[in-house]
């Protein structure tokens, strides 16, 4: 796949470039993205080399891990990223945000475009958020950006060498008055014989931080 830029009211979500490896390396080196995100501590220069200049192009090259830099949509230093990655057929999304650029809204526009991108593009018929349980700044974008709570997963993420609980939830194209490409019909009382409908979703409305990147 080759690589996208998406735009919005006030970002431009770009592919990462070798000249973004200062500004990564430097967000990297706070402590919220280090407890939450899967990224090496400590966190150098190779480290940010390698996933700016290796891991970002071979994703978009193998369509497994589609990332974008955040950066404001007149110019300036990237603020943060957001990917989406396939899962054993399942789309889901990650997101991490610099300290300094959080509370502003960002992230959740940008994950609002990316989802937008990953249902009309990819033809994807649904889109997880998963972090691990207590990371309520990235729990709080994921609402805001429309995705629906669904549970908590038992020991379903293993991080620094323990296994955790996950939080899990998950973005429908009608979430986003988007069509789909199949009837949906939720379960619940009051569905017995009615036909299948495409039902929208209520966005709900963070920090900026995802356990998963």
């Amino acid at each position: 796949m080759e690589p996208v830029t998406l735009t919005t009211e006030r970002l431009l979500l770009r592919p990462l470039t070798p000249d973004d490896v200062d500004d990564v390396l430097a967000a990297c080196q706070d402590p919220e993205i280090q407890r939450w995100v899967p990224i090496p501590v400590p966190y150098e220069r190779q480290h940010a080399e390698h996933f700016v200049e290796g891991m970002v192009p071979d994703g978009w090259r193998t369509a497994k891990v589609c990332t974008f830099g955040v950066v404001p949509r007149g110019g300036g230093p990237v603020m943060g990223a957001v990917n989406a990655h396939c899962q054993s057929g399942t789309w889901e999304i990650g997101y991490w945000t610099a300290r300094e650029h959080r509370g502003r809204g960002y992230t959740a526009e940008a994950a609002r475009a990316v989802a937008h991108w990953v249902f009309t593009a990819l033809g994807a018929q649904r889109l997880e958020w998963r972090a691990e349980a207590g990371n309520t700044g990235s729990r709080a974008v994921a609402e805001k950006a429309g995705f629906v709570l669904e549970g908590t997963l038992r020991a379903a993420l293993f991080h620094r060498d323990t296994l955790r609980d996950m939080w899990l939830g998950a973005l429908l194209p009608s979430d986003l008055g988007l069509p789909g490409t199949h009837p949906y019909l939720p379960s619940g009382e009051g569905n017995a014989g009615n036909a299948p409908t495409a039902t929208p979703g209520v966005p709900a409305g963070g920090s900026d931080v995802s356990a998963r990147t």
